[in-house]
C-alpha cells in the first residue's frame, strides 16, 4: 500500500489541506496552492487517485510489500487488526487500524495519506471539505463550554483542547425518485343538529393516491467504531458543497475508510424512505379526518447511492470520575455534541458560600430593622 504525502513545490514542506482559505498551505515557506497546483506538484496522488500505476509502479510497489510483509505481519499479530507502515519523510514506522485512511506520523508529525484504503470500490464519491480550522474549533469549544457551570478548571488547560483532532468519517448517502401507491380507509364525520337532537354521521372510504417522491440526503454512518450517536448528532451538513473526491483534502487530518457497505444499512434507510412518502401522502388526503389500515408500494425509478468523508472535530478528556468524556463538532458548521463533565466539589462550594450570603442578608437585614 502506497503511503503518500503532499509536499510544497517551493520548498519541499509539508503541505495540508487550509479549511480558511479552501487552499493547501506549506507551513515552512507559508506558501499556498489551488487543488489543481498540489496535484500537479504531487504526480503520485494523482496516479493513486486515478488508478494509473504503470507496470514498473507496480513491481515497485509489490518488490516494497515483500520488503515489508514480515513488519506488515508483525503487526497484524500484535496488535489484531493493527499494520505497520513506512514514513516516507523519515522512515518511522507508522501504526494503524484496518480503517484508518489518513494520519501523521508520530515522529516526524508528516502528514500521510494511505492511498490504497481509499482506491478502488473504497474511493470516496465526494468529500465535504472542512470549513473551521482547529483554532476556529477550539474557539467555538471553549466559547460552548464556558457557558457550563460547574466544569473543572483542567478542563480548559491548552495542552487539554488542543488534543482536539480534525477526522474525515465515511458516510452513505442515498436518494432516489419513487413511485408511490398509498392504499387506506379514511373516515369522515359530518356533525349537525336539528332542534334539541344532535346528529353524528360516519362516512368510511377507500382511499388511494398515487404520485412520485423525490429524497435526497439521507444519510447514515458508514464505520463500526464510531460513536454513532455522538458524531450524528452534529449534522446536518450542507451537502450541496460536497467536492468530487480528492486526497489532498485529507493532507492535515485524519481519515476513516468504511467498514459497513451498503447492504447492511438499507433496510434502515429504505425505512425511514418509506415514512417520509407515507407522511407526504397523508399530506395529499388531508381531507379526511383519520387514516387506517394503510399500504404503500414504493417502486424505484432511480436510486443513487454515494459514498462520502464528512468532517468532524473530536475531543476526549479523561475525568477525574474515571469516565472518558467524548466531544464532537461538525467541521463544517459548527454544531457541539458531547457530554461536559461536572466538578462536585465546585457545585458543592458555590451552594455553601451561597447559602452563607444569604444567611447572612437575613442576619444583617434583621439587625438594621
Amino acid at each position: 500500500m502506497e503511503v503518500i504525502t503532499y509536499k510544497c513545490p517551493n520548498c519541499g514542506g509539508d503541505l495540508t489541506f487550509d479549511p480558511a482559505s479552501g487552499k493547501y498551505k506549506c507551513e515552512y515557506c507559508l506558501s499556498s496552492f489551488t487543488q489543481e497546483e498540489a496535484e500537479r506538484a504531487n504526480p503520485k496522488a494523482a496516479e493513486a487517485l486515478n488508478g494509473e500505476d504503470d507496470a514498473a509502479g507496480a513491481q515497485e510497489a509489490s518488490d516494497a510489500q515483500k520488503e515489508s510483509s514480515t513488519e506488515e505481519t508483525k503487526g497484524e499479530t500484535e496488535q489484531g487488526e493493527a499494520v505497520v507502515y513506512t514514513c516516507p519523510n523519515c522512515g518511522a514506522e507508522i501504526v494503524t487500524d484496518a480503517t484508518t485512511a489518513a494520519t501523521y506520523c508520530f515522529y516526524c508529525h508528516n502528514p500521510v495519506v494511505l492511498s490504497g484504503r481509499l482506491s478502488g470500490e473504497y474511493m470516496p464519491d465526494f468529500v465535504l471539505p472542512f470549513k473551521i480550522s482547529k483554532e476556529q474549533a477550539i474557539e467555538k469549544f471553549l466559547s460552548f463550554a464556558r457557558k457550563k457551570r460547574f466544569i473543572p478548571k483542567d478542563f480548559f488547560e491548552k495542552n487539554q483542547v488542543q488534543k482536539m483532532t480534525g477526522v474525515y468519517f465515511p458516510y452513505w448517502i442515498y436518494g432516489g425518485d419513487f413511485e408511490t401507491d398509498y392504499m387506506a380507509r379514511g373516515r369522515k364525520v359530518r356533525v349537525w343538529q336539528t332542534g334539541d337532537v344532535e346528529y353524528k354521521e360516519t362516512s368510511i372510504y377507500d382511499v388511494r393516491r398515487e404520485g412520485e417522491v423525490r429524497v435526497d440526503g439521507l444519510s447514515r454512518n458508514a464505520l463500526n467504531k464510531a460513536d454513532r450517536d455522538l458524531i450524528e448528532c452534529v449534522q446536518p451538513y450542507r451537502l450541496e458543497e460536497m467536492q468530487p473526491f480528492s486526497m489532498g483534502y485529507l493532507s492535515g487530518f485524519q481519515a476513516e475508510k468504511r467498514d459497513i457497505e451498503q447492504a447492511q444499512i438499507a433496510p434502515e434507510l429504505k425505512k425511514e424512505l418509506e415514512t417520509m412518502a407515507r407522511g407526504a401522502m397523508r399530506n395529499e388526503a388531508n381531507e379526511y379526518l383519520s387514516l387506517e389500515q394503510e399500504k404503500m408500494k414504493l417502486s424505484p425509478k432511480r436510486e443513487d447511492w454515494r459514498y462520502v468523508l464528512f468532517p468532524v472535530w473530536t475531543l476526549t478528556y479523561p475525568g477525574k470520575d474515571g469516565k472518558v468524556y467524548y466531544y464532537a463538532m461538525n467541521g463544517q458548521t459548527g454544531t457541539i455534541n458531547g457530554d461536559f463533565p461536572f466538578e462536585r466539589k465546585k457545585a458543592l462550594l458555590t451552594s455553601v458560600v451561597s447559602a452563607l450570603f444569604v444567611l447572612i442578608f437575613m442576619l444583617v437585614g434583621g439587625y438594621f430593622s
